[in-house]
């Protein structure tokens, strides 16, 4: 069992927290989490790498970066626009506060239905120049703008959820809060702060082989498999994270697993929330250690089947 009570940050600075909100996000399973956590972990441990290949809002990466000693972060997000939010961010946060404050005022300064009307305008504009943007080479001004689109558009849409279409087009609908916290500027500085000199990488998830060294610990958050044929939400980006990407994650996950002293941790669906004869994450991950955890499923579109659910969590130690 591992708890910390380090607090890394200055008693007058804030915590830095995700600030994305994020369908399936770890937050809410943070204090479970640290039960589990690694020994090697604590505030006196020998782990001082850590691994994220999968980061979406980067719940657990936050809390790990302002509790644990950790001297070295590798981050990896495969969608290039969340990608590059944390990139912005990290180099020019100052840059991606004025614009998201820009877009904020003009928000709030709006009637429900001009709110409604001016959402619909920022999500035609990303979309229609996604295809001018280039992931590879940083531009501060087209970036940092970028950034503050893709915040304002998790802020304002319905459930906060992160969907394309097929065509790559992001294509939630708006989310009709009274007032939501569109810029949070202590926040997004404090997040700047924990980014100052962590690699973050846009690649598939096996990169971590060639990153990954001794005595590190490695947490795994991958597309979940979906509980039953209309249990996702189309794609968070436009390629599917199917059975097979599964298995060859738990190739990766076993590989490193061989690795002198590093630690993994990955999170997954139970299927048995559905099926109590599915084992596919049992015969996938036979060698290593599962545990069930409860978590709330918030997204379903039927509110009645909303509620507390197993979600699994894996671990080589």
């Amino acid at each position: 069992m591992f708890i910390s009570n380090t607090n890394t940050m200055k008693e007058n600075n804030i915590q830095a927290r995700p600030f994305l909100k994020w369908a399936g996000g770890k937050g809410q399973l943070l204090e479970q989490f640290q039960f589990r956590f690694p020994q090697e972990l604590n505030g006196k441990g020998i782990i001082k790498q850590y691994y994220e290949p999968f980061l979406g809002s980067g719940a657990v990466f936050f809390w790990v970066m302002q509790n644990c000693k950790i001297k070295k972060a590798y981050i990896n997000e495969f969608n290039p626009e969340i990608y590059l939010c944390y990139v912005a961010i990290q180099k020019n946060v100052e840059r991606v506060i004025n614009y998201l404050k820009t877009l904020e005022k003009k928000y709030h300064g709006l009637d429900s239905a001009n709110q409604e009307s001016f959402y619909y305008r920022i999500r035609n504009k990303y979309n229609q120049t996604r295809q001018r943007v280039n992931y590879k080479k940083y531009s501060t001004k087209e970036c940092s703008e970028r950034a503050a689109m893709v915040i304002f558009l998790n802020r304002t849409c319905f459930n906060g959820l992160y969907r394309v279409n097929s065509k790559g087009d992001f294509n939630v609908p708006f989310g009709r809060y009274k007032n939501p916290t569109i810029c949070n500027i202590k926040n997004l500085r404090a997040v700047s702060s924990v980014l100052k000199n962590v690699i973050i990488t846009n690649d598939d998830f096996a990169i971590v082989q060639k990153q990954v060294k001794q005595r590190s610990f490695v947490y795994f958050d991958p597309p979940y498999r979906p509980l039953n044929k209309t249990s996702s939400f189309t794609s968070y980006s436009n390629n599917n994270f199917d059975d097979k990407e599964q298995e060859r994650l738990a190739a990766v996950f076993k590989k490193l697993s061989q690795i002198d002293g590093v630690r993994i941790m990955l999170s997954n669906s139970d299927p048995k929330n559905e099926d109590k004869e599915d084992n596919f994450f049992e015969q996938l991950y036979s060698d290593f250690k599962i545990e069930r955890l409860k978590a709330r499923r918030m997204i379903n579109c039927n509110a009645l089947k909303r509620g507390e659910i197993n979600e699994l969590l894996v671990m080589n130690y």
